[in-house]
Parts: structure tokens; sequence; C-alpha cells
């Protein structure tokens, strides 16, 4: 049995006929849902043509669906920041151990403020500077949010995708979500739906498909502390060009101090 690909409302009310649907935790009685305890079971598919995609992915994904959807590098695997269990599901997917905690997907600079604490004037003037993109950044997380995501320095790694499919999708589910990349661990991340199918399979609920990504490499991840720009882990986004935008900025602020005195 195949995953179930929906690309128009006649194949989702065919497809009504053939299988139970289950509804439990769904947000819209017109979902169709495979029943969780089905040994057959596998993802739905959506293309970006199938009629009204991307807000079922989203409240499926709101709902407690753990999703697949393309991102600028890889694709993501994600869950909400509202469902511990599903959290849960994804660290499982991941074999994340509890010590690295699950970066948080936003869909824009102003999202920001969803998961961070005072994140400061010169980090938001970095990540003005390459987001949308492939920069994950450590930043104090606000109070309140899952121990999932949160790092045992109290930070919480964020970025915004730089890909029109995650970011509707990003926005339609609140503007946050737990996000990383669709893989076991240790595996090469998934650039494709197939790919997807073939770490998954039957162990997540949607895959919102948007053809091979563009980029193919995680993203570059870093952490400010204080007047200092450190790289956690290599990425698209090179040392030469971080420490340059990172350079500017410090002498903008010397600059404008300098302007006030």
């Amino acid at each position: 049995m195949s995953p179930h690909q929906f690309g128009n409302d006649s194949e989702r009310e065919q497809e009504v006929g053939k299988t139970s649907v289950d509804r439990s935790f769904d947000m819209d009685a017109g979902h169709l849902l495979p029943p969780v305890d089905d040994p057959e079971r596998r993802p739905l598919i959506f293309t970006p043509d199938s009629p009204r995609a991307i807000e079922w992915t989203a409240d499926r994904l709101l709902a407690g669906g753990l999703i697949a959807f393309p991102t600028d590098t890889v694709y993501a695997l994600a869950a909400s920041l509202a469902h511990p269990d599903s959290l849960d599901r994804l660290a499982a997917l991941k074999r994340r151990p509890p010590d690295k905690p699950i970066p948080v997907l936003l869909a824009s600079v102003a999202s920001l403020a969803l998961v961070a604490r005072e994140p400061g004037a010169r980090l938001e003037a970095l990540v003005a500077r390459f987001w949308p993109g492939p920069l994950t950044v450590a930043v104090p997380a606000r109070a309140g949010l899952p121990a999932h995501v949160v790092a045992s320095d109290g930070t919480v790694g964020v970025r915004v995708p730089n890909h029109f499919l995650a970011l509707e999708l990003l926005e339609l589910a609140g503007g946050a979500v737990a996000g990383t990349s669709a893989n076991r661990g240790g595996a090469t991340p998934a650039q494709s739906t197939p790919e997807v199918i073939d770490a998954f399979d039957r162990e997540i609920d949607l895959i919102l498909d948007g053809g091979v990504t563009p980029g193919g490499v995680a993203s570059t991840v870093i952490r400010c502390d204080g007047d200092s720009l450190r790289i956690l882990r290599d990425g698209p986004i090179s040392a030469e060009d971080l420490d340059a935008a990172w350079q500017e900025i410090l002498r903008e602020e010397v600059d404008l101090a300098a302007s006030r005195s």
C-alpha cells in the first residue's frame, strides 16, 4: 500500500469510501487521517497544488500531528510546541538525546518574540542580515517553552527558513514550531519526499511535498556572547561572512555612540 497522495477533491472523496477515518485529534472534520492503529498506515502526502494543502498541513500540525515539509536546506520534521506528546515522538524518531534540544523554526524575524527573551539589538541586527536563510541562532529562551527545545544553558535555537512553502506553513501554524532535519540521528537529512518516506515510513502523519530542496546542507549554528560570535556548527553561511557582518554591527554601534556623545 503506497502513501496517500491527494491532488484534488475527487481523489479525497474516493479515499473516504475506501478507508475508515481517524479524527480523534483533528481540528477539521474534513481532514482524512488514516487510523493510528492501522498497521498499513502511511503518511498523507500533499503537493502545493492540492486544494488547501498548506492550510490542512498547518491544522494537522496544530492538532498534534508529526509532519515533514521542505525548507531552503533540507526537509524538516516538525511538531507543535503545544503538544508534549508530539515533541516526545519527534525526539524519539530522531533518536535525539535529552541533552540535545530540538530547534524552533520561525515564520519571520518578528516571530522571534514568541520564543526569545530580549535577544538584544546586536543579535537582531545580525539575523536581519541573514534571515530568511540557513542560519540557526541560540538565543535566551522565554519562560514556559517546553523542555524539548530549551538547552541546559537556557537558550533555544531558532531560524527563519528561506522557502515559500515553509514560511506560509509556519505563519498559519502560529509563527513558531519545533523543527529539525528529517533524518534519524547520524543519517543524511532527507531532501525529497521519497527520502522522508525511506527514513520514517509509517511513523509520521503528513508530508508537504515541495520537490527536492535546493540547499542540501543543514544550517550554520551560532551563538552570540557579548562582543564575540561563536560558531557551534558549520553550514552554508561561512565563518568569514558571519564575522564580517558581526564586525560591521559592532562598528555601527561604536559610530552611533560617538554621534550621540
